[in-house]
């Protein structure tokens, strides 16, 4: 079967918009200062690690997880899309989603870097539910076409890329300047937003056959 680089790439700049590196590179920086060098490397080790345990779950576990609660896929796709869509809705407009934000309270408090790793660094801001959801929607494409080696591609692809955008966050927040990350955040969530659509429209198609008469 002939590799699907398409594939690959709608995986990559699905999770790229999303999760956005680039625009979390400020939160990192946030969530770790006053730490050493040494603290900061640790912490951007343990979320790309807690970020890889969370992906893998979702793509192994999730429709399992799904059968158990009696959700169909493409129930689920339907709502996984509308979440991903109201996300990128509020990356068009210059803000960070709820689903993927961290409270006052978070943000305030004095936080030991090591524990911010997983919370809130890796659960909710970057395997949050609009990770989760779109995961889960693109695991079971691979799984019924075929294509699961290009969305271990994608995946693998993009864990790379935010290791190392976390790993080299103190060298890209003295260089990344505010509009750079509010064009990239606009940009991505146009790319997301239509991530978003081919998720409902798919669903849609599959739960009323009729539409595409």
């Amino acid at each position: 079967m002939q590799f699907d680089l398409a594939f690959v790439t709608k995986v990559f700049a699905a999770l790229f918009a999303i999760m956005n590196p680039i625009a979390n590179v400020p939160v990192f920086l946030s969530l770790t200062e006053g730490a050493s060098a040494t603290a900061q490397q640790r912490t951007a080790v343990m979320a790309t690690i807690g970020t890889t345990i969370g992906c893998f779950i979702a793509v192994l576990a999730g429709g399992m997880i799904l059968a158990i609660f009696g959700i169909s896929v493409n129930d689920f796709r339907l709502a996984g899309g509308l979440l991903v869509l109201l996300i990128a809705l509020s990356m068009l407009q210059g803000t960070a989603s709820h689903a993927h934000a961290a409270t006052p309270k978070e943000k305030a408090e004095d936080l030991d870097p090591a524990s911010v790793a997983i919370y809130p660094l890796t659960v909710p801001l970057l395997v949050g539910p609009g990770t989760i959801a779109t995961l889960i929607v693109f695991a079971e494409t691979a799984r019924t076409q075929g294509k699961l080696t290009e969305l271990a591609a994608g995946l693998g692809l993009f864990l790379a890329l935010l290791a190392a955008a976390l790993l080299s966050a103190p060298f890209l927040g003295r260089h990344l300047s505010q509009t750079a990350t509010a064009i990239t955040r606009r940009l991505m969530g146009m790319i997301l937003a239509a991530v978003a659509m081919e998720m409902i429209v798919t669903s849609l198609r599959d739960l009323f056959p009729g539409l595409t008469r």
